[in-house]
């Protein structure tokens, strides 16, 4: 392992597979670190007042000297808008000094990358969280032509539905003109379904988790082929940088 590739993750307190899909994926070449935040449930509060703690968070993962410090958590980092999760990415690296990144922004660059602009997205989440992140992807400019939530209420609920789930529902939810399929949410097994995902479907599939530790990789110099993450980590393309 580089001595120097850290990722530092700052993740809701009930996501129980960020830390074990990460550690599975890193190819044994990057230290994975997290901090939880309550952020969920009955604990949500909107991004700018979960800010303060955000940054408490951040400098605690600092004292690592991680490469890149990660809001992770899909849909707080999407709910208010381009503008807010920007601030919060300057107020991570002024307060730490360390590179930050968003899911929400790791998704923007995967579906970028990849050259997707017209999408399905597909996530657990109820209504009012689905279209919220729906306005962040047009505001980003991107075309959701499709969307799903499947109305799921926690962890324990999202967890219940097993990759072959999310297969089969991303093929029931197949649409021709989709460039390619945006699978949301961070405390789900959907990263085991991509790469059948994409065989069924003919399109690249990006999820939260898959397109974080590629946009983490990114950052850290790190590229390559990692069995099992899909078209994301097949293209040979130049590296993204800021």
């Amino acid at each position: 392992m580089n001595p120097q590739a850290r990722i530092g993750l700052i993740i809701p307190s009930s996501n129980r597979v960020t830390e074990p899909q990460f550690n599975k994926y890193v190819n044994n070449d990057i230290g994975v670190h997290v901090t939880r935040l309550r952020m969920t449930g009955k604990w949500h509060k909107p991004l700018p007042q979960l800010t303060a703690a955000i940054l408490e968070a951040a400098q605690a993962l600092s004292d690592i000297k991680p490469g890149v410090i990660v809001f992770h958590c899909t849909a707080s980092s999407m709910e208010e808008g381009l503008g807010s999760e920007a601030r919060l990415v300057e107020q991570i690296h002024e307060t730490t000094g360390c590179p930050a990144l968003t899911t929400g922004q790791a998704v923007r660059e995967a579906l970028s990358y990849l050259e997707i602009k017209k999408l399905v997205m597909i996530s657990p989440y109820v209504e009012q969280t689905n279209l919220h992140e729906v306005s962040y992807l047009h505001e980003a400019g991107f075309e959701v032509i499709h969307e799903l939530g499947l109305g799921l209420v926690g962890a324990d609920q999202y967890l219940k539905l097993t990759a072959d789930d999310w297969k089969e529902i991303a093929i029931k939810n197949m649409r021709s003109e989709a460039e390619g399929y945006f699978l949301s949410c961070t405390n789900t097994t959907m990263i085991e379904a991509i790469e059948k995902c994409e065989e069924n479907l003919g399109r690249p599939v990006v999820t939260s988790n898959q397109a974080t530790l590629w946009a983490c990789r990114q950052r850290l110099g790190l590229g390559g082929y990692i069995p099992g993450l899909g078209r994301l980590f097949k293209e040979n393309r130049q590296a993204y940088r800021d």
